[in-house]
């Protein structure tokens, strides 16, 4: 019962364990794929925003499990990010569908500038 409550308040313990279980892995994996994982990972947290925990641990289990695949193939990480990364990391993130905390705040821009120019039952 304690367990559900905690939950809760602070999300799925198992969505968190499977996050530190895939942390794990990227932080195995040699150089200099550690780092150019962690890289992206870091910028996943400022562009993403994905507020599902389901749909974020899948993308970081499948991102843990492209960067693992190019170790073991020998794949360059140029040959991964291509020429620019942050397009990458943008189209990445991209394919996981799913609400983003920016959603929320549109929703909540419109409403208002709605509400200033008078049009009350307009918008999301």
């Amino acid at each position: 019962m304690a367990a559900k409550w905690i939950e809760t308040v602070t999300g799925s313990l198992e969505q968190k364990r499977q996050y530190k279980q895939d942390k794990a892995r990227l932080d195995a994996l040699p150089e200099p794929y550690a780092s150019a994982a962690t890289a992206l990972q870091r910028y996943f947290t400022y562009f993403g925003g994905v507020t599902d925990g389901a749909v974020l641990v899948t993308m970081f289990g499948d991102f843990a499990d492209l960067w693992e695949r190019a170790a073991a193939d020998g794949t360059s990480v140029r040959e991964i990010v291509g020429d620019d990364p942050v397009e990458f990391a943008e189209a990445f993130a991209q394919a996981y569908g799913g609400a983003r905390w920016i959603d929320k705040e549109r929703a909540r821009l419109t409403r208002a500038i709605d509400a200033a120019a008078g049009d009350r039952g307009v918008g999301p």
